[in-house]
């Protein structure tokens, strides 16, 4: 029993309903979606074919950053040495994996892999850009914490098709349901 006479366990039910709120699953869904929207919008700016090489702007300017503005010592030379050397290759890669991370975030799906994608994306963009004069460096903490949070909570799970398929995947026992269990 607890000091106001509810036993310990009743209380634990009372804070897990709370957390399985419709209030909470809101905000878990908003999140998801929010972040998923800020990486479709993103792509705006990542033109093919070039994607600002020739005209030294977008995402050519903000790889550059890490070499004109170094962060990491070995990011700087992984930039300056392979990435611009190879960098439509690179602008290709990051519009797809920037696409598919907001695509899937959007509706809900494989989220918890894709937070992780967010999350070394998130990475990689600080580590361009973190010392460039006029940048404000909070976004990229908030893009990390936005990202933890659907990480953490399975956000996918909650008005995502996540939470449609996991009842599915946990009936079948091959190893495409179980990453997609793993994932979700």
């Amino acid at each position: 029993m607890t000091g106001i006479g509810t036993p310990v366990n009743a209380r634990a039910l009372d804070v897990n309903a709370i957390a399985a709120g419709r209030p909470t699953r809101v905000v878990l869904a908003a999140v998801r979606i929010a972040v998923g929207l800020m990486w479709l919008q993103n792509v705006n700016w990542k033109r093919p074919p070039d994607f600002g090489q020739e005209a030294g702007n977008g995402l050519y300017q903000y790889t550059n950053y890490a070499v004109e503005n170094p962060v990491l010592a070995p990011f700087t030379w992984l930039v300056q040495n392979v990435i611009l050397p190879n960098f439509a290759l690179f602008g290709w890669a990051v519009l797809l994996a920037e696409f598919c991370l907001g695509a899937f975030l959007l509706v809900g799906l494989l989220t918890r892999f894709w937070a992780i994608v967010g999350i070394l994306q998130t990475i990689a963009i600080t580590l361009s850009v973190l010392n460039t004069p006029m940048e404000w460096h909070w976004s990229y903490y908030l893009m990390f914490a936005a990202q933890f949070v659907i990480l953490a909570t399975a956000a996918g799970r909650v008005t995502g098709v996540d939470g449609l398929l996991r009842p599915r995947w946990s009936l079948r026992s091959g190893p495409v349901a179980r990453l997609a269990m793993a994932v979700s």
